[in-house]
């Protein structure tokens, strides 16, 4: 049996650390990085990246801080070593989390980080900065102030450039994380009984990664009932009980990479009405991974998918019911991020690209259904990282 049957003390007895890892990205492929964004960054015609703390500044130089209040960014010249800037008691941190050579530019508490950037900028004659897309306003307008008639370019192109497409090595990881996350959705879809609360679940889910060796789950949604129309759930806690559709909505990370995977699946026996629409909803994630073609515009599969659920009676755009947000977003070091499948994005699928495909199916006030999946472009066309959900009363092929 694939639901219920089962309890949270067996399956989480049964699970063991997971053998099977990736290896870590290596210090050779980041190096490659760095010479991709710098050659991104001229032909931007600019002289400097600066690469804010965040998954950016952990994709370059290994360095896996989230942002704060305090700078600590890399300073990325077209030519010559990078320039780190970083408070000065953060130093035998940032050593040791490191990955490549750099300058490093301390700076006290009481002192204006911006400054050191600007200081940077003028040793290479720098004037032209090309910006990471996550790097706050604010911070952007004091290093205005701290070099005077320097230009400030968006550095999209350049970071984004390099992020969109993965690795062998990236997918590699990415496998593992959405692998992991798989059987921890196989072993949850197990302790489904009568009263079982959503708080139970999550907990089961993050307890479950943790045995596997990740970090516990990165997000979770579990959802029952009327609260599945709702695409990031509805707050407080709910008891599962028999007719309901399950939602659950989970992942990890490893090395930083994102798995990101839903299910959704009767508890007893579906309606006719949530059978029909869980089988539309299987439709359009199967168009959507059809128009996934090299060379073919983002917007496209979005295109596709939409087209099913309009001709399904669902719809038209984001009325309801009908899909109500994107088919899908880019994935690997941020769990969104470019290019994004919708309409309006028409970059150009290529080879290394990562995405959700989840035309998530809203009828209002009352049920939904998301099943998500990913896929990484190949050169001859779109492979899954898992196999898509095969029945409603089936999560698992």
């Amino acid at each position: 049996m694939t639901i219920g049957g089962s309890t949270t003390a067996a399956e989480l007895a049964a699970i063991s650390r997971w053998t099977a890892c990736a290896p870590a990205i290596t210090r050779e492929e980041r190096l490659q990085r760095i010479e991709r964004a710098r050659a991104f960054t001229s032909a931007m015609g600019a002289d400097a990246l600066l690469i804010n703390a965040g998954a950016s500044l952990r994709y370059f130089a290994g360095v896996p801080w989230g942002a704060t209040e305090r700078l600590v960014a890399m300073l990325l010249p077209v030519r010559g070593e990078p320039i780190m800037v970083c408070p000065n008691f953060e130093l035998g941190s940032l050593q040791a989390d490191l990955l490549i050579d750099v300058d490093i530019r301390l700076w006290e508490e009481d002192e204006d980080p911006h400054a050191l950037v600007a200081d940077a900028l003028a040793g290479i004659g720098g004037r032209t900065v090309a910006i990471d897309p996550a790097l706050p306003f604010q911070m952007a307008e004091r290093l205005r102030r701290a070099a005077p008639g320097i230009v400030l370019v968006d550095g999209a192109p350049a970071i984004d450039g390099c992020r969109m497409r993965k690795s062998p090595a990236e997918i590699a990881l990415m496998q593992q994380a959405k692998d992991m996350t798989l059987e921890v959705h196989r072993r949850a879809a197990r302790i489904m009984a009568p009263g079982i609360t959503t708080t139970e679940v999550k907990r089961f889910i993050d307890e479950a990664h943790r045995a596997m060796g990740a970090s516990g789950y990165s997000f979770c949604i579990v959802q029952y009932g009327r609260a599945t129309a709702f695409p990031h759930g509805l707050p407080g806690e709910q008891r599962l009980e028999e007719g309901d559709l399950v939602l659950i909505d989970t992942g990890c990370t490893i090395e930083g990479y994102h798995s990101d995977i839903t299910r959704t699946y009767a508890f007893g026996n579906p309606s006719d009405d949530q059978r029909a629409i869980w089988n539309l909803e299987k439709e359009a994630q199967a168009a959507a991974f059809v128009a996934a073609m090299p060379g073919a515009p983002c917007e496209t599969v979005d295109a596709a998918a939409r087209s099913v659920l309009e001709k399904g009676g669902l719809g038209p755009d984001y009325r309801l019911p009908g899909l109500p947000h994107r088919t899908g977003h880019g994935i690997g070091l941020s769990i969104h991020e470019p290019a994004y499948l919708v309409r309006g994005d028409r970059t150009l699928l290529d080879t290394g690209m990562c995405f959700s495909n989840e035309p998530m199916i809203v009828v209002p006030d009352r049920f939904g259904v998301r099943l998500e999946d990913h896929f990484y472009m190949t050169d001859a066309g779109p492979r899954w990282f898992t196999e898509p959900q095969p029945a409603i009363d089936r999560p698992f092929v």
